[in-house]
């Protein structure tokens, strides 16, 4: 509605209709790398979609869109909404289905994933030792769609956040990513104090090849290269 830029008279007469009627906006990047590492509670940071449309003078409806015509929006309810003028979807990016994305977790994912990573970190502190892999890939397609800044900060999160614990040295941190320079439009001067900073935090780093296909223990790289991480 923001993005719309609809004057008040139009925003009384629009309609947000999501499925989620809580947190989608706020456990999403950026505030989903602090919650694994504690540094913010879910129920600290969640916003309702309801509390927005009110303040901001729109409506919401919570409801699960099964397909659009020309003039109609079928939910799976059952219930079909007709009466607009305009329809604007808002999907976002979603992960390409890579073999074995299942096996996967992702920062800027769904708000269940993010506690999922919480969950299963805290699982590996509790057993005292692991092995964590963190990486992102890319769309042949659509090379300006990478996005990997959240991944290096929820590593670098889940590094500080062990050795404040003093448990550092229990825990193998190894980054892989199929570009042979990942961050490269940050610069050369940026790429060489990122290399800086993996060998200082003894973070192993592997890239330039191809991600295979995700496994229950791991990933799989071509040439036969396995980062294995341990699952809780």
């Amino acid at each position: 509605m923001e993005a719309l830029k609809l004057p008040y008279p139009l925003q009384k007469k629009a309609l947000m209709l999501s499925w989620y009627q809580i947190g989608i906006i706020c456990l999403s990047y950026p505030i989903s790398i602090w919650i694994p590492t504690g540094e913010a509670k879910p129920e600290n940071v969640k916003i309702s979609l309801k509390e927005i449309a009110e303040r901001r003078g729109f409506s919401f409806r919570k409801g699960k869109v099964k397909r659009i015509t020309a003039n109609t929006v079928s939910l799976e309810n059952g219930e079909e909404i007709k009466d607009f003028d305009y329809l604007v979807v808002a999907l976002g990016q979603q992960k390409l289905k890579h073999k074995g994305i299942e096996h996967t977790l992702s920062v800027c994912g769904s708000p269940e994933e993010i506690i999922q990573i919480k969950e299963r970190l805290a699982s590996l502190i509790k057993r005292g030792e692991g092995r964590i892999a963190f990486g992102f890939g890319g769309n042949p397609k659509a090379p300006e769609a990478v996005r990997g800044g959240p991944v290096f900060e929820m590593m670098f999160n889940v590094h500080n956040y062990l050795k404040k614990r003093g448990i550092r040295d229990r825990f193998e941190l190894t980054f892989f990513a199929p570009m042979e320079k990942p961050g490269a439009r940050l610069g050369e001067k940026a790429l060489k104090m990122m290399d800086m900073m993996f060998k200082s935090m003894n973070i192993n780093k592997i890239t330039g090849k191809k991600i295979k296909e995700f496994r229950e223990d791991g990933v799989m790289l071509e040439e036969e290269w396995h980062v294995i991480s341990l699952r809780s």
